[in-house]
């Protein structure tokens, strides 16, 4: 198994065999589909378990919170997503390219893009779990497109360029694709 899917198969809480995480697949579409009828505001972990027809004990289990189990939604997309750094020598051109990729990751999805931004701002311990492996992909990501021994004012300055840009986005104040555009052109500032 390779180390994405290995990682595919890590919940927050613990190592999970086929089944198991058959059964958190089951969890997080259905989660998808209620967020979108839903909102936020209106999913419970009980109606995401009758959607994916589990017992509502059982979907406690592997999440611990709502808010926990967007988290997950967004990490699961983030690490199966395939990083588009792509083999430009300019590496101006893959940071920029893999910050909109991970900016456009929920942008089709209204309802899951806020709960995405909701749900990482929670003090939940899974969900703070789940942050710190969500910002340490995006880090890695970062470093891995700028290349060799890349400034960490660099990174850092990225970093917080992307989360800031989406709690924008997440609080409404522009689209997806407007944050996407407003990255590339901050990120463009801080490379050039």
């Amino acid at each position: 198994m390779s180390e994405p899917d290995s990682m595919m198969l890590e919940a927050t809480r613990r190592r999970l065999s086929g089944k198991q995480a058959n059964t958190v697949d089951r969890l997080t579409r259905a989660a998808v589909q209620v967020l979108a009828q839903e909102g936020f505001a209106g999913l419970t972990i009980r109606m995401v378990a009758a959607s994916a027809g589990v017992g509502t004990a059982t979907a406690y289990t592997y999440f611990s919170s709502k808010e926990h189990l967007v988290a997950e939604i967004f990490w699961r997309r983030l690490v199966s997503s395939p990083s588009p750094a792509s083999q430009n020598p300019d590496p101006v051109v893959r940071v920029v390219t893999e910050l909109r990729n991970i900016a456009l990751l929920v942008a089709d999805e209204r309802e899951l893009s806020g709960a995405v931004t909701s749900a990482l701002l929670g003090r939940d311990p899974d969900v703070e779990h789940l942050r710190d492996r969500i910002g340490s992909e995006i880090r890695r990501r970062i470093v891995h497109a700028l290349g060799p021994e890349p400034d960490p004012e660099v990174v850092e300055s990225l970093q917080l360029l992307y989360a800031g840009a989406l709690v924008r986005a997440g609080m409404g104040y522009a689209s997806y694709a407007e944050i996407a555009d407003r990255i590339e052109k901050s990120a463009l500032l801080i490379l050039r």
